[in-house]
C-alpha cells in the first residue's frame, strides 16, 4: 500500500492570492498541491489554465497534481507538461482515447492518473489500470468546491482497491470532494491513500495539524 499523501486543492484558496495559497500548503507540510483545471464544458465551471500553473511553478517545490476536467484532455497534455505539472490525471468519461492519453502522459515522463465521477461504473476504469499510476475517485460531482461527500463513491473505492490487490498493481488511489478528517477516515477504510482536501484544509484553524491528522 502506498504511503498516505495529502494534496490541498488550490481551487479552495483565495483566487486573488494563489501565491498565498501555495505558501499555506507549504507551511502545512503537505507535499502535494492539487490543481483543478475546468473548461466549462466537461464540468459546469471554469477555473484556470496552464499559464497559472507555469507562473506558480518557480515559486514552490510542491508536487503539482494536475487534474484535467476537460472534454478533450488529450489536446492539453503537452501544455501542462510544459507548464510544470508533476503528474496529470484525465477522466475516463471524457471524449478521448483514454489509453492513448495515459500513454502520452507517461511518454512525457510524468505519472498518469485516471479519474471517474461518482456515478461512473468503476468497470470502465478496469481496462486501463495497468497504464495508471493513480486512480482518482471523485466523491462529489466536479465543478465546485464546498460540496458534501457522496457515500456511494466508497463502493467504487472498494472495487478499485480490490483490483489493485488482486493484480498486485501499484497505482495510488485518490479521493476528491467533501474530504475532511471524518470522510477521509471512511475513504482510508475503503482503500484510499491520497486525499485531496479543499475547503476543510483552508478553513482549518491549524492547517499543519489538519494535514498531519489526515495523513496519519
Amino acid at each position: 500500500m502506498p504511503s498516505r499523501v495529502v494534496a490541498p486543492s488550490l481551487l479552495a484558496a483565495d483566487h486573488g492570492d494563489f501565491a498565498g495559497g501555495v505558501r499555506a500548503v507549504e507551511e502545512s507540510g503537505a507535499p502535494w498541491l492539487h490543481l483543478d483545471i475546468m473548461d466549462g464544458h466537461f464540468v459546469p465551471n471554469i477555473s484556470f489554465g496552464p499559464q497559472v500553473v507555469a507562473d506558480l511553478r518557480p515559486r514552490t517545490k510542491l508536487h503539482f497534481d494536475v487534474h484535467l476536467m476537460l472534454s478533450r484532455p488529450d489536446r492539453f497534455v503537452d501544455a501542462f507538461v510544459k507548464a510544470g505539472a508533476d503528474r496529470i490525471t484525465v477522466h475516463v468519461e471524457a471524449q478521448h482515447d483514454v489509453g492513448a492519453t495515459l500513454d502520452a502522459i507517461r511518454a512525457a515522463g510524468l505519472p498518469a492518473g485516471l479519474a471517474l465521477n461518482p456515478d461512473c461504473d468503476p468497470a470502465r476504469a478496469l481496462p486501463f489500470l495497468e497504464k495508471a499510476d493513480l486512480v482518482l475517485c471523485m466523491t462529489v460531482f466536479p465543478g465546485f468546491g464546498g460540496q458534501s461527500f457522496i457515500p456511494s463513491a466508497l463502493d467504487s473505492l472498494r472495487t478499485l482497491d480490490g483490483e489493485r490487490r488482486r493484480k498486485n498493481l501499484g497505482f495510488r488511489l485518490e479521493v476528491d470532494g467533501g474530504i475532511n478528517l471524518e470522510t477521509a477516515a471512511r475513504c482510508r477504510d475503503a482503500g484510499a491513500d491520497t486525499f485531496v482536501t479543499g475547503t476543510a484544509f483552508f478553513k482549518a484553524p491549524d492547517r499543519r495539524a489538519f494535514a498531519r491528522a489526515m495523513s496519519a
